[in-house]
């Protein structure tokens, strides 16, 4: 005989977990007990949502299924808002809540919170375990639910006396699932539907999604996109799926994207989507989005498509096998008819691309820019690190700048946009591969949520940089309120100087740095990439006026872009205009 915890820790086992994320409370303190004994690691978090976010960084550069433990009420709250960033960013995670007692669940017991109603909405499943016979089997779907068609996070929730009754451990030998029956493979006619269609474009675009990378497929698609020749956009969770040193990348599309890759798909006549979602933050104003384009649209999940945007040819499937039969059947084709040509169609993208890079000036003399620093960072990293951000400003320019040229290295929050995300998100992406160096693009706002897990990463000897733009605002919204309500900055001044962040980061036992001059930029940057036994902070203080272009207004479309503040020869609307669409 077993309790109910060590069914659930042998069953974690067996599922292949090896490190929890987790804070112990009492309705799950019967599962930390036999934690002591089992070979999987377990790491104390100072607050519940970092729980969450390193599981999912966890998740974001292993491929494997991050694992998050909290307790009932408070403790189970608190993971509502990484649950919901996972699923909006298709991370497979496991929650594991402990629940009050059975007797008292509904009588609004101490730290009682029906967390399975509350988590429904933004769960791909969840289970609360009534049975202490079925935690065996209900770990095994968990993980099963997590990791296969379109991943996402799955939470269990069992109670105090469950995890203390006593049963016998028994794995199961398969799992069935009535219902749940991802489809892996393809259509073969729509794959040859697409096929033709991709043969008879003249202005083709690869419009690769976070899909892709949740597949495994990066290297698949290197095959089709030059197989096609097709100019390749990747989503902001996409970056990494096709190098940005490849002659066929455009960079990133959407509201931040790069003037190349927005007006090459508003221009393209073939859209060929895998793995996106036609975002909002992608197309703009749908009604104005790539207007002369057909749509082959790829997808694990059947509800993507035609949601947003009608497909010509819809194809349902997981995004490796559907790139290698598209891949097959682009090459028989060609090899038929012959291959397309596309040099004009390269030309024009290219001088867009040359024409209107993204681009910064740092004046010697002047403030530190924060494209500055990220631009230092990229050249000492040279590619070879896994990169995490937080969310606003600081994030578009990192995806902007930051040379992502390998898969699974490139770590943020897309469909949420959770502030906060950073530091948590690269400690468990730092557990999950050791051996890389990560470093976190963050801001003053966003570092400031999640700080107290630099505590967590200093006593689990798990070093990252953290590199704070530490504009002195919520920089994202203050430049919102400049350009669409009349310079009214309302509620978004931060101080640069409370907290001090060197201090705070040598207080919780990590190394702090500071630069308040261009000059000073490489030299601390070197400095921190040298630290390698504890998380390093950088307060960065750079220009609270810099804002970030290329910029598409909210509900405007994408032929509107703005490459910068109103400048009379930039293609695009002035800003005046902005502030009338906006």
């Amino acid at each position: 005989m077993t309790t109910g915890a060590q069914s659930l820790v042998r069953s974690l086992e067996s599922a292949g977990c090896e490190v929890i994320f987790g804070i112990p409370g009492g309705a799950i303190l019967p599962a930390y007990d036999p934690l002591l004994e089992s070979s999987i690691r377990h790491i104390l978090m100072r607050h519940e949502q970092g729980a969450g976010h390193a599981a999912e960084g966890y998740a974001h550069v292993t491929g494997k299924v991050g694992v998050c433990m909290a307790t009932s009420g408070p403790g189970a709250t608190n993971l509502v808002t990484p649950l919901a960033d996972a699923f909006m960013d298709s991370v497979p995670v496991v929650a594991v809540t402990g629940q009050v007692p059975r007797a008292v669940i509904g009588n609004d017991a101490f730290q009682e919170a029906d967390i399975c109603g509350i988590t429904l909405p933004i769960t791909k499943h969840n289970y609360k375990v009534m049975d202490v016979d079925e935690i065996p089997e209900v770990i095994a779907e968990a993980f099963h639910i997590a990791s296969s068609g379109r991943p996402g996070p799955v939470l269990v929730d069992i109670p105090k006396d469950v995890l203390q009754a006593q049963t016998v451990f028994e794995w199961p030998q398969s799992i069935n699932l009535p219902g749940y029956r991802p489809i892996a493979q393809p259509n073969g006619r729509q794959i040859r539907s697409a096929a033709q269609l991709i043969n008879e474009s003249r202005r083709p675009i690869l419009y690769v999604g976070g899909g892709v990378l949740k597949a495994r497929a990066a290297k698949e698609l290197m095959h089709l996109a030059e197989a096609i020749g097709a100019p390749v956009v990747t989503t902001l969770m996409a970056r990494g799926a096709f190098p940005d040193n490849h002659p066929l990348c455009l960079g990133m599309p959407g509201m931040h994207g790069s003037y190349a890759a927005v007006t090459a798909m508003q221009r393209s006549d073939l859209l060929i989507n895998i793995g996106a979602r036609f975002d909002d933050r992608v197309t703009g104003n749908l009604q104005g989005f790539a207007p002369e384009a057909k749509i082959i649209h790829a997808d694990i999940d059947p509800a993507e498509i035609g949601k947003n945007r009608a497909a010509d040819v819809p194809i349902v499937g997981d995004a490796r096998s559907v790139i290698v039969e598209l891949t097959r059947a682009v090459v028989e084709k060609m090899s038929v008819d012959g291959r397309p040509d596309l040099n004009a169609w390269h030309e024009l993208v290219s001088s867009w691309s040359r024409d209107y890079p993204i681009a910064y000036k740092q004046e010697d003399d002047g403030p530190i820019k924060p494209q500055f620093v990220v631009d230092v960072f990229d050249q000492a990293l040279q590619g070879e690190a896994v990169v995490v951000t937080g969310v606003g400003q600081h994030q578009m320019w990192a995806s902007q700048i930051m040379s992502c040229n390998r898969p699974y290295s490139w770590v943020t929050s897309g469909g949420l946009g959770t502030m906060g995300f950073a530091v948590p998100a690269a400690l468990g992406a730092k557990v999950g591969r050791p051996d890389d160096r990560v470093v976190a693009i963050d801001g003053d706002g966003c570092f400031q949520m999640t700080a107290q897990e630099l505590a967590t990463a200093t006593l689990n000897h798990t070093p990252f940089i953290v590199a704070i733009l530490n504009n002195a605002h919520l920089g994202m919204v203050r430049q919102w309120q400049e350009l669409f309500y009349d310079e009214r900055y309302s509620e978004v001044h931060l101080p640069q100087d409370v907290p001090d962040y060197a201090m705070l980061a040598e207080a919780y036992g990590a190394v702090g740095l500071r630069a308040t001059r261009p000059e000073e930029v490489e030299t601390i940057v070197d400095k921190a990439l040298g630290v390698d036994d504890r998380p390093c902070v950088i307060d960065f203080r750079v220009d609270s006026t810099e804002m970030c272009f290329p910029m598409i207004p909210a509900g405007a479309s994408n032929d509107e872009i703005i490459l910068g503040p109103s400048s009379p020869d930039e293609p695009a609307a002035a800003e005046a205009d902005i502030r009338r669409t906006a």
